[in-house]
């Protein structure tokens, strides 16, 4: 294929070519050079006319230029950088017995399970907070912070009722989370969640608060009135901590449900949480009161039902909750509550459910006197009792 030949350029003296390149490339100078005399001037290039220039684009926005940035950092980075140094990772070893390993060769004898959760530091000598269910049964606890340090961490004790276990390591010095009030928390607030779902360490989600005293989120019976929101938690959150906007901590996430839209998250109260773990400090253990009482939550149609097809008791038609048994030789039974004896206030708080008896009842201390307010039949009685320790199923 022959090659593409261009016409040939117009030659001009040496000189001539030197001058005019060395004048492009000094025009955009501020110095000017004197003119050189003799040399050939090149020829200026046509203007277009207007119609044969780019047409201007069409303007697409006449909104102002937006105004400078401002320094500083948002209250959500502030609170981050004041609870974030403090958030753990939490790694556990369990070891568990293969049914089918050894004799069977089905896999080891022993098999290990590994699993990851959060945790956040209140003590500068190494005092972790964190979900009973994180370190249930964990043979080996590893605490890694966020600055690459690690540490072997020591189970002092967990509370399943609570879903509350503090963990110990050996260290002095550690970056602490401040501990908030949940008794101020409200509805709308903001809530900031820090933990390492899903293996990624160190992640921040937003949200609101979306409820409080939440004591029917995972079932009837429930002795934790939880804090509601929508901020993004998922496995690997659980133990770590819920902040409010001042970077203080006000729960513990601690479960999620989920729903075809999103996910809705649970935390547990930080006041709670510390109560349960001064106790666990304290004796390795934590206490709860109990009356030994079964309760019914009662509703209008129950309460015709139960009228209707029994003569021992008759209930007013009501939102409400009833006594259905009362265990012999228990705190209620001394105090002289009987069965269909309907709850209306403890402590002269009044209740609407079965699980905000078992709530008000877990906010006295064992063996400190409570009164009870019943209607029975007619008639309305206000009983005192003591409550008892309830004893450890472990």
């Amino acid at each position: 294929m022959s090659p593409v030949r261009f016409p040939s350029l117009p030659q001009f003296p040496a000189t001539g070519l030197t001058a005019g390149l060395l004048g492009i490339a000094m025009s955009g100078c501020a110095v000017s050079l004197p003119e050189l005399s003799g040399l050939p001037r090149l020829p200026q290039l046509p203007q277009l006319p207007q119609s044969d220039r780019t047409p201007a684009l069409p303007k697409v926005s006449d909104a102002p230029p937006a105004g400078p940035l401002q320094t500083g950092n948002s209250f959500i980075v502030n609170a981050v950088e004041k609870v974030g140094p403090a958030v753990v990772r939490i790694d556990t070893v369990k070891r568990v017995i293969n049914p089918l390993g050894g004799l069977f060769g089905r896999g080891p004898a022993i098999q290990q399970q590994q699993g990851q959760g959060s945790g956040f530091i209140t003590r500068s000598d190494g005092v972790i907070i964190t979900n009973a269910h994180v370190v249930e049964g964990a043979n080996e606890v590893s605490i890694t912070l966020p600055d690459s340090r690690s540490f072997t961490g020591k189970v002092l004790g967990s509370d399943p009722l609570t879903d509350i276990a503090v963990v110990k390591v050996v260290a002095e010095g550690l970056p602490v989370a401040p501990l908030g009030d949940s008794a101020r928390v409200r509805p709308g607030e903001w809530a900031i969640a820090i933990g390492n779902p899903l293996g990624l360490d160190n992640t921040v989600t937003a949200g609101i608060i979306s409820a409080i005293q939440r004591t029917n989120a995972i079932g009837e019976g429930q002795r934790v009135p939880y804090i509601q929101t929508d901020a993004a938690v998922n496995p690997g959150n659980s133990g770590g901590p819920l902040i409010n906007d001042r970077g203080q901590v006000i729960g513990v996430n601690t479960a999620i449900r989920q729903a075809p839209g999103a996910g809705l998250s649970f935390a547990i109260p930080v006041n709670l949480a510390r109560q349960i773990a001064a106790q666990i400090l304290e004796k390795g253990r934590a206490s709860h009161p109990y009356i030994g009482v079964r309760l019914q939550a009662l509703t209008p149609q129950l309460a015709r039902e139960i009228n209707a097809t029994s003569s021992e008791c008759q209930l007013p038609e009501v939102q409400g909750v009833v006594v259905v048994e009362v265990l012999p030789r228990s705190p209620a039974e001394q105090a002289g509550l009987k069965p269909c004896d309907l709850i209306e206030q403890v402590d002269n708080k009044a209740v609407r459910n079965p699980s905000e008896v078992q709530v008000a009842v877990d906010q006295v201390r064992v063996g400190s006197e409570m009164t009870v307010k019943v209607r029975r039949g007619t008639q309305s009685t206000t009983l005192n009792m003591r409550p008892a320790e309830l004893k450890s199923s472990r």
